[in-house]
């Protein structure tokens, strides 16, 4: 059974960087044909799509976020990281790790698409 569990400092300070690792068990982020995501959900509002990170290392972004987002992975650790720079308090947001059969192809977030999550975790940006 695959397990996905997030990690990362809980309050960012607006200007600086949202950094939160993933680390999968029960399963190799380098398998055939799967797709590492990043998902968040800010507070009384649906999910939105961050990007992800394919089984080879290939990297896909939000338009809305592109700019400054940045997914990464290290396989020895079987981990994926997310880094969001330039953060404000509209960043706020329960943010979820998941897993994805199949390239991304649409920004909206289908939940049936990823068949396992992370728990969450509560990021809150604030001075």
């Amino acid at each position: 059974q695959v397990q996905l569990q997030e990690s990362g400092p809980g309050l960012v300070k607006p200007s600086q960087t949202l950094s939160l690792t993933c680390t999968v068990s029960g399963g190799s982020i380098t398998t055939n044909y799967y797709y590492w995501s990043w998902i968040r959900q800010p507070p009384g509002k649906g999910l939105e799509w961050i990007g992800a990170i394919s089984y080879i290392g290939s990297t896909y972004y939000s338009p809305s976020l592109k700019s400054r987002t940045s997914i990464s992975r290290d396989t020895s650790k079987n981990q994926f990281t997310l880094r969001l720079s330039s953060v404000t308090p509209e960043d706020t947001a329960v943010y979820y790790c998941a897993r994805r059969r199949g390239a991304p192809d649409t920004t909206v977030v289908v939940t049936t698409d990823y068949d396992y999550w992370g728990q969450g975790t509560q990021v809150t940006v604030s001075s």
